[in-house]
């Protein structure tokens, strides 16, 4: 389990991290998520003691990260799927990995093989492609075989059926009761593989919820609703603060409130359904909205000009909530 209370972290006149809490539990896959610049790599190096912060704290299943004494054998962390010595072969990375951190010879091999990487194990790295290193860099978190599993953008570089397994190999850890904690830039495949969101934004916490209490919290989601007592259900949803309007094929779609909620309220009002349908946002609508006054880099949409009209500011977004307790 990874706990975080109050983490802040300056760098300069640049707050990158902002009284952030959270904990991050085994058992489950949890997504870290926000836009460029959110502070999310920040946090987890802060997690890993590659950098201090300026206040909060930091543990790792109860103890700080440099006072574990055997760190490989209970965090496995890929940051940079790069920072490989070139000219090394991948058996050789991973030997020297394991011969200073007391781990049998074996899991070189062990881990070599689970990450489909045999064939070329004698192999220099600086050969090697995005998806191999990237490759490389996971059979290194999992040497120790540790409980407690951080991945920075994991998929970056991989093909179809590497992102399937990676996806798959997360899931499998944590159905192990291993602490799982992935940050990631796609939303779909987060979408696929998330069980769990933590979703940052300039360095403070927007969300800290299921995938799906995330996703329901969009105006994207909405009910579709068929019934013969359309102004009474419409009537009965205002009064519990949500919205329902026509579609254009007879039903009624409902916002700001679940499905079960809407039928709660029927039965409660003894209002007859033909149908009732949750119509989900996608992670990435839900992501979008949610963070849209904590993104840094706005690029000009395309056909807007460098000139005046480009440089004129939007109007003010409206503050998001924070979803969940998170502590």
């Amino acid at each position: 389990m990874i706990e975080v209370r109050g983490l802040t972290k300056r760098y300069g006149d640049k707050v990158a991290v902002n009284d952030l809490s959270f904990a991050i539990e085994p058992g489950k896959v949890t997504g870290f998520l926000g836009p460029n610049g959110a502070g999310k790599t920040t946090t987890m190096r802060l997690i890993l003691g590659l950098d201090y912060p300026d206040g909060g704290s930091v543990t790792v299943d109860g103890q700080r990260y440099h006072d574990l004494a055997y760190p490989m054998r209970e965090v496995g962390a890929l940051l940079d799927a790069k920072a490989v010595h070139g000219g090394r072969s991948a058996y050789n990375h991973l030997l020297c990995l394991a011969q200073t951190n007391n781990l049998p010879k074996r899991r070189v091999g062990e881990v070599l093989d689970l990450v489909g990487l045999s064939e070329v194990a004698r192999k220099r790295s600086k050969g090697f492609s995005l998806g191999m290193s990237q490759r490389l860099g996971i059979a290194g978190t999992l040497l120790g075989d540790p409980r407690v599993l951080m991945f920075d953008e994991p998929v970056n570089g991989l093909d179809p059926e590497g992102i399937l397994w990676i996806r798959n190999l997360m899931k499998a850890l944590a159905a192990e009761g291993r602490t799982v904690f992935v940050s990631s830039h796609l939303m779909s495949e987060m979408e696929n593989t998330a069980d769990h969101l933590i979703v940052i934004g300039r360095g403070r916490l927007i969300a800290d919820c299921s995938m799906a209490e995330f996703i329901a919290r969009s105006s994207g989601a909405s009910v579709r609703v068929r019934t013969p007592s359309p102004d009474q259900l419409v009537m009965a949803v205002a009064a519990e603060g949500g919205s329902a309007s026509a579609s254009g094929d007879g039903t009624l779609i409902v916002q700001g409130m679940t499905a079960d909620r809407v039928g709660d309220i029927a039965f409660e009002k003894g209002i007859r359904l033909h149908e009732l349908t949750l119509l989900r946002a996608s992670l990435e609508e839900a992501f979008m909205e949610l963070t849209a006054d904590s993104v840094e880099y706005h690029a000009a949409t395309p056909g807007q000009g460098s000139g005046e009209a480009a440089s004129q500011p939007g109007p003010a977004a409206a503050p998001q909530p924070h979803i969940g307790s998170g502590v």
